[in-house]
């Protein structure tokens, strides 16, 4: 890609920033609702572990270390992407896009990287602040698993896009988006390994989940901080993530060609 379209994706990227920004009370409100969930999970697993040592492999310090790393990787794309994407379908501005000297997919790329980037750092620091209170966190004491970790973060965030950017992209052929939207976020949660971890599936469904490109975005990360996959492991399911996330690329750029030939644009 040249320098020149770089700069035009890094300007949309600090324009959906300063969106964020703007409407102050609204990210504040969601921030204490994710505050409020973050809460309501722990002491749902608290009560679950309660009398208990070990559940399905991970004792309880395991599995509080499990919650907010599965917080943190879960906020790294938000509500806004998809309602974003899905929004400009619906209601035809789509159609303005069309006529920009920039790649659609690329630009909402950089839309979602910018409105997430204060949503992510401000994940971090309630994490910190959640774990400072808590006893049993485990965190790793290698660098190398930090990096490993930073770079699965990376990887989740591209396969978390590709299969958002591709259930958004439905909308060509909806007139709504909320049952779309819920569909997806229940797969994503449940396949992930966001609601509980794959371990505790059926080993059917776990085979599954693992061979699907869900896992990527919550079961990899967590694996990885956990130290439950060593150094070559870890760059294995590194790879794995990134081979999803291209084929998740290229997959939307697919669905998008077919998509703008053969589809009337709701509302415009």
């Amino acid at each position: 890609m040249p320098v020149p379209n770089l700069k035009k994706y890094r300007s949309i990227a600090n324009r959906s920033l300063q969106n964020v920004l703007a409407y102050r009370t609204s990210y504040v409100i969601t921030f204490l609702a994710n505050s409020i969930n973050l809460l309501a999970i722990y002491f749902l697993w608290q009560g679950i572990y309660s009398g208990r040592d070990i559940v399905g492999g991970y004792s309880w310090d395991q599995m509080k270390t499990y919650l907010l790393v599965t917080f943190l990787a879960n906020s790294v794309l938000s509500w806004y992407s998809e309602t974003s994407i899905s929004g400009k379908i619906l209601d035809g501005s789509v159609a303005v896009d069309l006529l920009k000297p920039i790649d659609f997919q690329s630009a909402r790329f950089a839309e979602t990287l910018g409105s997430n980037l204060l949503e992510g750092g401000m994940s971090t620091v309630l994490l910190v602040l959640f774990a400072t209170f808590l006893t049993g966190v485990t965190f790793p004491q290698s660098a190398l698993v930090y990096l490993l970790f930073a770079v699965s973060l990376l990887g989740a965030i591209l396969v978390k896009f590709g299969v958002v950017y591709l259930a958004a992209l439905l909308c060509f052929w909806s007139t709504g988006s909320m049952g779309i939207v819920w569909t997806r976020i229940a797969l994503t949660n449940l396949l992930s390994g966001a609601l509980v971890p794959l371990a505790f599936f059926p080993d059917w469904l776990e085979k599954l989940a693992l061979f699907l490109p869900f896992q990527s975005i919550i079961h990899t990360p967590t694996m990885i901080f956990l130290e439950q996959a060593d150094t070559w492991e870890s760059v294995r399911l590194i790879g794995l993530q990134f081979f999803w996330g291209i084929a998740l690329w290229i997959a939307g750029k697919c669905m998008w060609n077919w998509a703008v030939r053969q589809v009337t644009i709701h509302g415009g």
